[in-house]
């Protein structure tokens, strides 16, 4: 039988804290959340494993994000209290129930239907109430919600599109991690003065969102 309260307590102390997580109520959030009720009953047992957790196969595989890296984006993003925030690609709510801790509400975007039914189910079975699913393209958005004081894209994207830079208040803050395998950097955009900028932080390797890939370009 596994102690998923003791295997939650390691993931912080050996994952999330040794990586310059230092906000209490981010540590906090990964103590209280139960990752093991997000991932399929196959993979209750590998739930605490650092590293990405495949919840649907397919031609568009959807990932679990490792803990190191999902805890340091949202450090990165900043989240008050008072925030409203957009959690792009949440899969099964995980992401969602984390942020729903730490803001005053959470718009989360699932293209897959049947992932964001079992996130809806998820979130409301475990009383986060100041959360709501929404079914649509990831790469869209959900502007008639915002905008946001900060928007956390969970998964590598080829190319993040304007459309969601635009959702973002003045001093709003939207993290993701742009590229794909080694070639991955978490970057943070912030909105000063209308205009919207961008600087790296970290190297990352994490899977990828579907949606987000760069257009071919012409070629003779």
């Amino acid at each position: 039988m596994i102690d998923f309260e003791d295997a939650r307590i390691k993931m912080v102390d050996c994952q999330i804290r040794p990586n310059d997580v230092t906000n209490y109520d981010i540590l906090e959030a990964f103590l209280e959340v139960p990752r093991e009720e997000f991932v399929t009953q196959g993979h209750r047992a590998l739930a605490y494993i650092d590293e990405d957790l495949l919840l649907v196969d397919g031609d568009s595989p959807r990932y679990l994000m490792e803990a190191m890296t999902l805890s340091k984006l949202i450090q990165l993003a900043d989240i008050g209290k008072d925030d409203i925030v957009l959690d792009i690609g949440c899969a099964t709510g995980y992401s969602t129930a984390l942020l729903s801790k730490l803001c005053s509400s959470v718009v989360a975007v699932e293209s897959e239907p049947s992932l964001a039914e079992l996130a809806t189910q998820k979130l409301i079975a475990l009383n986060y109430d100041n959360a709501v699913v929404v079914n649509g393209p990831l790469e869209q958005g959900y502007a008639s919600e915002g905008p946001y004081d900060a928007i956390v894209v969970g998964g590598a994207v080829e190319h993040l599109p304007d459309q969601l830079k635009d959702q973002l208040k003045e001093a709003g803050r939207l993290v993701v991690v742009e590229g794909t395998g080694n070639a991955g950097v978490a970057r943070i955009y912030v909105k000063e003065s209308g205009v919207v900028s961008g600087r790296t932080v970290f190297n990352s390797a994490v899977m990828p969102l579907p949606g987000f890939q760069k257009e071919s370009g012409f070629v003779f």
